[in-house]
């Protein structure tokens, strides 16, 4: 909860910035989001090849729970196509972008803004971020009313790290290789599903 509240601090500061001209700095025409976006995927690509436990612990699961993060990409982007048919302004595809972004707000926006602009960009962040609050607020009831998996699917690519602690705290530590399994399948398929959906009209 405390990461999402830095994170939607310093967006509100570089949006005053922006908007008051505070900084003088021209980001329109210049490559710093995508010489950030370099520097993200490789500190992913770090912390997955630093924890080498992780990638064993994925031999102890039940097969029949690899097939949850799968449910949640496609239940994502399925809700995600609906919810595009209401709007006007925004294309189905638009809206499966947003939502590959899976609560990974940092990436998918950087992502989103590369290829579609910065409002596009800026919807997907508050997005991404209000998927990860839902999580880290709501995994109580999750739990209470849809079952100890619910939270997992909820928290899609963030319950490998951020929302991993208040799911083992709800569902129990028996699910915490499940939640970190689920985070790790969801995560990696991010930058793929968001260009994806980014470079088709529909």
């Amino acid at each position: 909860m405390k990461g999402s509240l830095i994170i939607v601090s310093f967006f509100i500061v570089g949006t005053l910035c922006g908007f008051f001209h505070l900084i003088p700095y021209d980001f329109t025409d210049s490559k710093l989001s995508y010489y950030a976006l370099c520097g993200l995927m490789f500190c992913v690509g770090t912390s997955i090849g630093n924890d080498p436990n992780t990638l064993k612990s994925f031999r102890s699961l039940n097969p029949r729970l690899m097939f949850l993060p799968i449910m949640t990409i496609l239940g994502t982007l399925a809700g995600c196509a609906v919810a595009g048919f209401f709007m006007s302004q925004r294309s189905s595809s638009e809206c499966m972008a947003i939502g590959a972004g899976f609560g990974y707000y940092s990436l998918s926006s950087i992502f989103i803004t590369e290829y579609k602009g910065p409002e596009l960009g800026t919807i997907a962040l508050l997005s991404n971020i209000m998927r990860e609050i839902t999580a880290l607020l709501g995994a109580p009831l999750l739990v209470k009313y849809f079952g100890k998996l619910a939270p997992i699917s909820v928290g899609g690519a963030t319950t490998m790290d951020t929302t991993l602690p208040i799911i083992t705290r709800c569902s129990g530590k028996e699910f915490v290789i499940i939640s970190i399994f689920h985070g790790f399948v969801v995560d990696f398929s991010v930058p793929f599903l968001v260009t994806f959906f980014c470079s088709i009209s529909f």
